[in-house]
């Protein structure tokens, strides 16, 4: 077995960390840059240098600080399982009685990820899930590539899809003055072709990497024991019990507030008693512990991350440049319009990793200027959520995916060069069901 296939854990890479480190740090001075000479900027040295700091005492602190936990919580829970041995034993056992059907496993794991993401909102939740899929991808005879493919990029190309994602869609028809999940069955029809296309994307690479997978020597050394086939069973029903609490979510609406916190408290439950049950007799407190450090490398990554946005509204250049790119909207002619509401939104994803910040942000401003040239709201909010969507998972300014690239031991600079083929590709086609629903008035 390589030495990759043994990664199972949340460890982020030392490669990866510095990476990620040097293109955000670019990217904030390239920011503090952008102060001095876009009008109505300019903020102190020691402000900007700090920022990563001061980012946790600006508005929205609390969802920052909260994904932060989330991350540490995860990074111990992982460790527990990892060290008991669970992990491994939870990979030999899917391969051992699905490895035949790897391509039949591929599709349907992109489609559960895919649907989280689109049906209730789901992004950083995925994080405790992109490493299991990551090293079953590898058991499989596959890569890492694969494994983040069909986790992390499916879930962001569902979010993006957003059949019914509270966060951006759900928000943003709310802010409209719309039925809440309104004009579905077209988000629908993008959700479907969107994931034929990252289907093929995936299946075309896995295909052209793939290794020869003796599924009969697996069965020949897969040896169950009552154990750790108890602990398995513990830890996949709590955490179906916490994922069908955080599908319901779409109903009880209340719910959809908490559901990181839910994520967060089902996977410490399920992960701390099923390295119990395992009666593996790891030191659980220590073992946790170092877990938890091993992670703190992302919470730097997102601190740095969030700086961006914190330079920006601090030098008060943000409502700037949104301002100018909607003026520039307003001398277009109409078919190119709701494009360029798409790409209003792909640039302010940049600076703005957070949906529902996003729409209370950019609704109020271009849906009135999509009315003006007869587009409905309807469509101005699906080339919102597409714009705020897909590049979630591309740009290096969201934390969530330099930590899947970090545990996944994927440079950033690796990943742009495997995925934007995709990224093209869906932008192309996105384009298309946007310019379709302008002519079939959606």
């Amino acid at each position: 077995m390589s030495k990759q296939s043994e990664k199972t854990g949340l460890n982020i890479s030392v490669k990866s960390f510095i990476t990620a480190i040097v293109v955000i740090f670019i990217l904030m001075v390239l920011t503090y840059g952008l102060t001095f000479i876009i009008p109505g900027g300019g903020i102190p040295f020691w402000k900007w240098a700090l920022s990563p700091v001061l980012v946790l005492g600006a508005d929205g602190n609390v969802s920052l600080i909260a994904v932060i936990v989330f991350l540490l919580v995860i990074g111990g829970v992982f460790n527990c399982l990892d060290k008991c041995g669970l992990m491994k034993y939870m990979l030999d056992t899917i391969t051992y009685r699905f490895g035949k059907e790897r391509y039949k496993l591929l599709a349907l794991v992109t489609l559960f990820f895919m649907a989280m993401g689109s049906f209730i909102g789901s992004f950083e939740e995925s994080v405790p899930l992109v490493p299991i899929v990551v090293a079953l991808a590898i058991r499989l005879g596959w890569d890492a590539l694969v494994g983040v493919g069909m986790s992390l990029l499916a879930i962001g190309s569902g979010f993006a899809a957003g059949v019914c994602n509270p966060f951006t869609v759900g928000v943003a028809q709310e802010l409209a003055g719309l039925p809440m999940f309104s004009g579905m069955w077209f988000r629908a029809i993008a959700f479907i072709l969107v994931y034929a296309l990252l289907l093929g994307f995936l299946y075309r690479y896995a295909k052209k990497i793939e290794k020869p997978l003796d599924v009969e020597l697996a069965r020949g050394t897969f040896v169950a024991d009552k154990k750790m086939t108890r602990g398995l069973v513990c830890f996949a029903s709590l955490m179906c019990a916490g994922i069908l609490v955080v599908l319901s979510s779409v109903f009880l609406t209340f719910l959809q507030d908490y559901t990181m916190i839910i994520v967060a408290l089902t996977f410490l439950a399920a992960g701390l008693i099923a390295t119990g049950v395992s009666g593996q007799g790891i030191k659980m407190g220590k073992t946790f512990g170092s877990g938890v450090m091993s992670v703190l490398p992302a919470v730097l990554m997102i601190l740095m991350a969030n700086s961006i946005k914190y330079t920006l509204e601090e030098g008060k250049i943000l409502e700037t440049i949104l301002q100018g790119m909607v003026s520039t909207a307003e001398t277009l002619p109409r078919w190119s319009v709701i494009l360029f509401i798409y790409l209003i939104t792909l640039i302010m994803n940049f600076f703005i990793a957070s949906g529902s910040a996003k729409a209370f942000l950019l609704i109020p401003l271009i849906v009135p200027i999509a009315e003006v040239f007869g587009i409905s709201a309807q469509l101005c909010i699906v080339a919102y959520a597409f714009g705020d969507g897909f590049s979630n998972v591309f740009y290096p300014t969201n934390p969530v995916l330099l930590i899947g690239l970090g545990v996944a031991d994927i440079d950033y600079g690796k990943w742009v060069k495997w995925s934007w083929k995709y990224q093209v590709m869906n932008l192309v086609l996105t384009s298309g069901l946007l310019l379709l629903g302008l002519a079939i008035g959606y």
